[in-house]
Order: structure tokens, then C-alpha cells, then sequence
């Protein structure tokens, strides 16, 4: 008689922002590393470059999305969607500064759109 055996668990593997999840069966997703502070620098470069890029509208150093877009040599929809990272509430960006946000709250999904209101912004970020 053996003294081992085998378990199976239906599941599979995904990698979303470089993070690797355990998908189960029922779609739920969760992360395959036991949960702790990452810093997701993809999203805090954005946030960086967001606050210095309104500073530099802010001082009159440039007056258009598309002076910086030129100066930058990057896209002018892209400092759009970055400059609008200014807009989220301070306890998520406090959140993401310290690697606590959600795994799903990635750069990409914030450039598509987000809520203003930051009561709303919240609660889209716990729904997650």
C-alpha cells in the first residue's frame, strides 16, 4: 500500500501586467504569489510623468497636450490619457505609490476611462 496521492485542482495560469494569476474554474482570478506590496512601475512611471507633465502645463512652460507630445516625442492621445492620471482621488494614488492596488488596476485599463468623481473611482477600484 502507498502512502501518497494525488490531488487534482482544475486551474490555469495567466499573466496579466507581468503578474502571474491562477485562474479557476469559475473565471475568478487570484494571485498565483501569496499577496504583498508590488510596485507596479509601468503604472507609477505613468503617474510620475503625469504630475510633471500638468506642473510644466501649469508654469506656463508649455501651453498644449501637443507641445508636450513633440518635446516628449510621444503620441498627444498618450499625454491625454496620462495627464487624466491627476485626476484620481489621493488614497489610490497613495495606494498605487505603495504597490497596495488591486492586481487588475493596471496603466492600461486607466487610459481607456475612469469615473472623476472619486467616491466612484473607489468603488470601481474594489469592484475590480
Amino acid at each position: 500500500m502507498s502512502d501518497t496521492f494525488t490531488v487534482h485542482v482544475p486551474m490555469t495560469f495567466q499573466r496579466r501586467g507581468g503578474r502571474k494569476l491562477i485562474v479557476a474554474p469559475d473565471g475568478t482570478a487570484m494571485p498565483a504569489i501569496a499577496p504583498r506590496l508590488q510596485i507596479d512601475s509601468v503604472l507609477v512611471k505613468a503617474l510620475a510623468r503625469a504630475f510633471r507633465w500638468q506642473n510644466l502645463l501649469d508654469a506656463g512652460t508649455y501651453c498644449t497636450i501637443k507641445e508636450i507630445a513633440a518635446k516628449e516625442k510621444v503620441d498627444a492621445s498618450y499625454v491625454g490619457d496620462v495627464l487624466r492620471l491627476t485626476l484620481l482621488a489621493p488614497d489610490i494614488i497613495e495606494m498605487i505609490l505603495d504597490g497596495r492596488q488591486p492586481p487588475a488596476l493596471q496603466f492600461e485599463r486607466l487610459r481607456k476611462s475612469f469615473p472623476l468623481e472619486w467616491k466612484t473611482q473607489r468603488d470601481g477600484i474594489h469592484a475590480a
